[in-house]
């Protein structure tokens, strides 16, 4: 093989190996009015995002399982023949959900539709495991900055992980036992040794789990404004997730749409707007501005 040859086999081969880690799953099953099993049910899952179709079928047994799929905004549909059309429309994948929808299909012609307009539920019931799913508008609306000795200006989405229980995230200044107030160099959940966890953006190992090297972390990590969604996996989650301890942080990038899309932004921290110290009334003379912009389509 040369090496043309070569690189475009490696480039397909990376378009289609989708990483298992952040990506949604939907699995359920296909009855008629008397409960009884439908086989061979065309299963067509439509990303209003992009345009992509994702496509199953119900097995003999009238279960079917439709891997793989991106997190974002999808239309789930059925059409039998001698069955009314089944219709999911406009519910949310998250990063790493399994989401059952059971279908129970109505005698009449595929013209006529049923159509299900509700949010697919967080209800899991096909795991056991403990997560928490922080989104973009969330990762946006939260105070993230983080200024310190060592990390000035970067906007630490691990620091959400402080919303969830049992997460103690803190730099050994503000962790028992003081410290130099550097970068954040603790991260203990659910009581398991220091910086255990396994971080994972788009499925690839994303840094060390090292206490040595846990203030490292925010220094190496994606731009939150390149983050759609994050999902800290805290207990009981999959064997795949095997080489994570104390917890699994998926980090989800953007993707882009069938339309273009952008922002721009300006994180200030200004002197004017610093809480005083108690007591003293002093205030932190820390002037900043953490501007950029983001944009999005299709390619």
């Amino acid at each position: 093989m040369n090496r043309v040859s070569l690189c475009a086999a490696l480039i397909l081969s990376a378009s289609v190996g989708f990483g298992q880690t952040g990506l949604a799953t939907i699995t359920g099953t296909i009855t008629d009015p008397t409960g009884a099993a439908v086989a061979g049910a065309p299963v067509e899952i439509h990303n209003l995002d992009n345009g992509s179709i994702f496509r199953g079928a119900s097995s003999d047994t009238g279960n079917f399982t439709v891997p793989q799929l991106p997190i974002g905004d999808y239309d789930l549909n059925v059409s039998v023949s001698g069955f009314k059309k089944y219709s999911h429309t406009k519910f949310h994948l998250a990063a790493d959900q399994t989401m059952r929808e059971d279908i129970a299909l109505q005698v009449g012609q595929t013209s006529e539709a049923v159509t299900v307009t509700a949010e697919a539920s967080l209800l899991k019931t096909e795991t056991s495991e403990l997560a928490g799913n922080f989104t973009i508008k969330q990762l946006d609306d939260l105070p993230l900055l983080t200024v310190g000795a060592t990390n000035d200006g970067v906007r630490d989405y691990f620091s959400a992980s402080r919303l969830l229980p049992g997460v103690q995230y803190c730099d050994s200044a503000t962790c028992p036992g003081g410290g130099s107030g550097n970068a954040i160099t603790v991260t203990v959940i659910n009581g398991t040794p220091n910086n255990s966890l396994s971080t994972r953006l788009d499925g690839s190992v994303m840094n060390p789990t090292s206490s040595r090297l846990g203030g490292a972390t925010m220094e190496t990590q994606s731009s939150t404004e390149a983050v759609q969604e994050v999902a800290i996996l805290t207990s009981s989650f999959a064997p795949e997730f095997g080489a994570g301890g104390g917890a699994v942080v998926n980090v989800v990038t953007k993707s882009g749409t069938n339309a273009l899309h952008g922002t721009a932004y300006d994180y200030l921290v200004n002197r004017a707007f610093n809480a005083a110290q108690p007591y003293t009334g002093l205030k932190n003379a820390i002037h900043q501005n953490d501007l950029g912009f983001t944009v999005g389509g299709p390619v």
